[in-house]
């Protein structure tokens, strides 16, 4: 074989070497990314689902209320909690 082909395989197997040093490097990093990453997924999914339901989750919040502050105070956290909502979406609209 020419001296440039010898050139040109031994570049390859190199090139190989590092290919695979990297894929490595990937897939412990992935590793170590994995659990944070599954946890935040699920995060986004309980979001999801309360985002999708929220009359359940005011009345969920209501009952809690209700224990603790009785009917004016689950209604003033109510009135809080709809300010609160109407900024927020206000905020993410302009964002």
């Amino acid at each position: 074989m020419s001296e440039k082909m010898l050139a040109v395989m031994q570049r390859r197997s190199e090139l190989l070497a590092k290919i695979a040093s990297q894929r490595e490097q990937v897939r412990q990093a992935g590793a170590r990314w994995q659990a944070p990453l599954a946890l935040a997924d699920q995060g986004l999914a309980a979001l999801r689902f309360m985002r999708a339901r929220p009359v359940l989750v005011a009345g969920v919040a209501a009952l809690l209320m209700w224990r603790r502050r009785g009917v004016l105070g689950v209604v003033g956290m109510g009135v809080r909690a709809w300010k609160g909502y109407r900024y927020l979406t206000g905020l993410a609209a302009k964002l």
